[in-house]
This record gives C-alpha cells, sequence and structure tokens, in this order.
C-alpha cells in the first residue's frame, strides 16, 4: 500500500514538475510565409475554391487579422521590415535587391538587428528556411545574421522541381534570374535535393521542431510558393482538375503544397505536446498577383501597389491556451508587429527602437484600444504613398493621385471622399513619418541594366558556393 502511494505522489509531481516547466519556458516561434499570396486565397477569409484546412486551423485555433497589412508591395522590403521589426524605409531597403552576390552594400544593414539575433539574446536556436532575399553576400547570409542553420536559397525566387536545379554554384549564374537554377543551400553548403521545393521546405521544418523541442526555437519558414513560376506536382495539380484557368488551378496546387506542410507542422506540435508553448504567425508578404493566378477578393489592385490589394495580406495566429480562440481582430495591425510581439514574449530588448507593437495585451482584451493611431507605406521610386488612420486611408498612386479613402464602408477603394481639410491633416502626417526616412541604398531590380553596365564584373570570379 505505502510503495502504491509513493508511486501515486511521484506520478503526481512529476506532472507538476512538468507543468511547471512548460509554463516557465520561453514560448517557441514559429514564422510561416508565403509568397505573393492573395488576400481572398485562404479558406478563413473566405474562400471556397481554394480549400487550406490546415492553415484555416491557424486561424480558428487563434485569431485572423482582417485588416493586416504587410510593410511593403513587394518581397525584399516587405521581409526586412518584418525581421527587423522597422519600417523598412527607416534604412533604405525600399527596393527588391539585385541578385549581385559580390557586391557588400545590396543587403540588409549590418547595424539592423533581426528578430534572430534578439531571440539569441535568450537563449534561443534559430532556423531560416526558404527564401531569403536579405542579402547574398557572404556578410548578410543567415548564418551571419542570428540563424543556427539554413536550408533555402539566397535569391528573391527559385525553380521548383529539384531537377532544374542545375546549377552548381554561384559561379555559375551568369544573370539576374540565373540564381533561380541553383542548387539548394545547406547553411553554406550546395546540397542535391530530391523532392518538390515546396515538400522539402516543409519537411526540413519539421525535422527542426523535433530536434529542439527541449529548447527555445524559432523557426522562419519563408516558403516562397506561390510566387512565379507556376509549378506544381500532380499529386497537388489532382486536387484542381475542375479549374479551367491554368494559372489559377497551378497557382491553387502550389499553395495546396504549403497547406500540407502547414498541416505536418502543426501535427507534429501536438505529436510533441508544445502546441501551448508556440506562437505561430501565418502571413504572406504581399498582395497576390491575379494575372499570375492568384484572387485578392474584393480589394483593389495588388502586388506592387499600394491599393489594398498589394498590402492587405492574409494574417493569422495562434497560441492555444494563451490567445483566445476564433477571435476576429477588427483594428489594423503591421507584419512590423510580429517583431514586437515575440521579443516581449522572450522577454528581450531589442537594439534599435521598432515600429511595431506587442499585440498580446490587445488579443487577451488586456488592452481594449488600438495598437496603432496610424500605419504607413512609401515606394520611393514610384513616388507612391499611404497611410491609415482609422477607418480612412489617404493615398497617392504611381500617376500621382491622391485619393482618400473610408475602408470600413468601401473596402474597395471606390469612391474617393470629398474633403481637403482632412486630406491636407493626414499629408501632413506623412510628411512627418517620412521625415525619418532615407532614400534607397543600393540599385534594385529596376536597375539592373544600368547596374550591369556599372559593374561589367558583376558575375565575373564570384565566390562559388
Amino acid at each position: 500500500m505505502k510503495i502504491k502511494n509513493i508511486t501515486i505522489l511521484v506520478s503526481f509531481f512529476l506532472i507538476v514538475l512538468t507543468q511547471y516547466a512548460q509554463g516557465t519556458k520561453k514560448p517557441n516561434i514559429i514564422i510561416i510565409l508565403t509568397d505573393d499570396q492573395g488576400y481572398g486565397d485562404v479558406g478563413f477569409n473566405g474562400n471556397k475554391q481554394l480549400l487550406t484546412p490546415n492553415i484555416d486551423k491557424i486561424a480558428s485555433n487563434g485569431v485572423v487579422f482582417t485588416n493586416g497589412y504587410s510593410s511593403y508591395a513587394v518581397c525584399g522590403p516587405s521581409r526586412a521590415g518584418l525581421i527587423t521589426g522597422r519600417y523598412q524605409d527607416r534604412f533604405g531597403y525600399s527596393r527588391n535587391p539585385l541578385f549581385a552576390p559580390k557586391d557588400a552594400t545590396i543587403g540588409l544593414p549590418l547595424e539592423e538587428e533581426t528578430l534572430a539575433e534578439a531571440l539569441k539574446k535568450g537563449g534561443y536556436t534559430n532556423m531560416a528556411i526558404g527564401k531569403w532575399h536579405l542579402g547574398a553576400n557572404a556578410i548578410y547570409r543567415p548564418l551571419k545574421r542570428g540563424f543556427d542553420e539554413f536550408f533555402g536559397f539566397l535569391s528573391g525566387g527559385h525553380k521548383y522541381f529539384p531537377e532544374q536545379l542545375v546549377l552548381n554554384d554561384l559561379s555559375e549564374v551568369t544573370s539576374q534570374f540565373d540564381a533561380y537554377n541553383t542548387k539548394l543551400l545547406r547553411n553554406d553548403t550546395r546540397i542535391e535535393e530530391k523532392e518538390y521545393l515546396t515538400d522539402a521546405f516543409s519537411r526540413e521544418a519539421v525535422n527542426f521542431v523535433e530536434k529542439n523541442v527541449d529548447k527555445p526555437f524559432f523557426l522562419y519558414l519563408a516558403y516562397n510558393a506561390p510566387h512565379a513560376p507556376l509549378q506544381a506536382t500532380e499529386k497537388y495539380l489532382s486536387r484542381y482538375k475542375h479549374i479551367e484557368n491554368k494559372n489559377r488551378r497551378t497557382y491553387s496546387a502550389m499553395v495546396s503544397a504549403v497547406d500540407d506542410g502547414v498541416g505536418l507542422l502543426l501535427d507534429k506540435l501536438k505529436e510533441l505536446g508544445i502546441e501551448e508553448n508556440t506562437i505561430v504567425f501565418f502571413l504572406s508578404d504581399n498582395g497576390g498577383v491575379e494575372s499570375k493566378g492568384a484572387y485578392n477578393g474584393v480589394l483593389r489592385g495588388g502586388k506592387g501597389a499600394l491599393f489594398e490589394g498589394g498590402i492587405r495580406v492574409p494574417f493569422a495566429m495562434q497560441w492555444k491556451g494563451t490567445v483566445p480562440a476564433n477571435q476576429k481582430y477588427e483594428h489594423p495591425i503591421i507584419a512590423l508587429d510580429i517583431f514586437a510581439t515575440v521579443v516581449a514574449q522572450a522577454k528581450v530588448s531589442p537594439k534599435n527602437d521598432i515600429d511595431g507593437k506587442n499585440l498580446i495585451p490587445f488579443l487577451t482584451k488586456e488592452n481594449k484600444e488600438a495598437p496603432h493611431e496610424e500605419l504607413f507605406w512609401r515606394m520611393y521610386d514610384k513616388n507612391s504613398f499611404a497611410l491609415i488612420k482609422g477607418d480612412l486611408k489617404l493615398h497617392k498612386n504611381v500617376i500621382g493621385k491622391t485619393g482618400l479613402y473610408n475602408l470600413k464602408s468601401d473596402i474597395s477603394e471606390k469612391k474617393m471622399l470629398k474633403d481637403s481639410i482632412l486630406s491636407i491633416k493626414l499629408r501632413e502626417l506623412y510628411k512627418a513619418w517620412n521625415a525619418k526616412n532615407i532614400a534607397p541604398i543600393f540599385d534594385g531590380l529596376l536597375e539592373d541594366k544600368d547596374y550591369n553596365t556599372k559593374h561589367p564584373d558583376r558575375y565575373k570570379n564570384v565566390e562559388k558556393y
């Protein structure tokens, strides 16, 4: 009888100790970032054609940000904002970077602290998977920016079929988009991949989580899907045979591959018993390209523009046991908030002043105010800008036309409001914000031809790895 009682007591204390350990351990962080996914291309935003049951679980387990924004309308700058928690215009990352691995001026400035670098101070183990796009030069690569592991590619896009990855290293790259054909990197070593790229990234994500279950980790899972080129395997294409438009069918299949990967990752968290100690974010880096199969819903415009279709993105998060489930959060939030939210939970202080806000008090209803009074966007080369204040949005587009809209009653930005006084006040807010920004610090994709003229040795004597 005594032995039985002792066994019960030991079991009880083990349970208590386990619960205590889970409650005091810093939360794991997972950011799942898709590439050029339209606002309307998830079930949680109402799409019934493109099925995303696993991505939708993140929303049902936690919160959908109905007014969730990226910080830029194209890939590179939006990623720079996300990974630093700062408006990318603060440090001149206002262009999609050229692929010029010899050039040490093209990349995320070393003075900027990445989320991985911040979390390192809190004892986190970090991995980046997929698309980097924050600098190809050796000084900017993931292992130099706070990540312990990297599996992916450095450029702005990539081929998906492994048999098309024919370039052995950077010494074989001879043009901007040749980098799409390079073999993948595992850390700083080129490897032979056998799987469809999206499946490979999902595999590596699950392996990383399993390997690091006993310590706090940060996983930055940056899928390049559904960014062009539109490529999918029959496994995923067969799910959408009923879609006649070829681009839409392939695009849908690519998103479906991502959704399968998200499912594997969520299942692994549950299997390992770390669901309630893991914060999972899901979002796209910018709006979709509808000519390439995306669907931005009722939003106007798409990637590359500061209309809602370019910057309002599918955005959800879960933190089971802490953030109440099945929420729809209506106040505008931005990808910069991820950094602020994460460092607050990890109890680390960022090196630089950040522009994001810790969202947890707002999601638990501890704070019932809006996280931001205003949000801002600038596209320097297009002389375009936008700002949102409450329900109002002021937008100057690429042809110089300025419009004032009420997004609550006109989410499609079809009816310009006639209120010149209010427009002037909002423009003054933008000017004050923009005064803290700087001009772009490097040439971007639009300067590819000029850059080649100025740097005729761009692809000569490039490092092999």
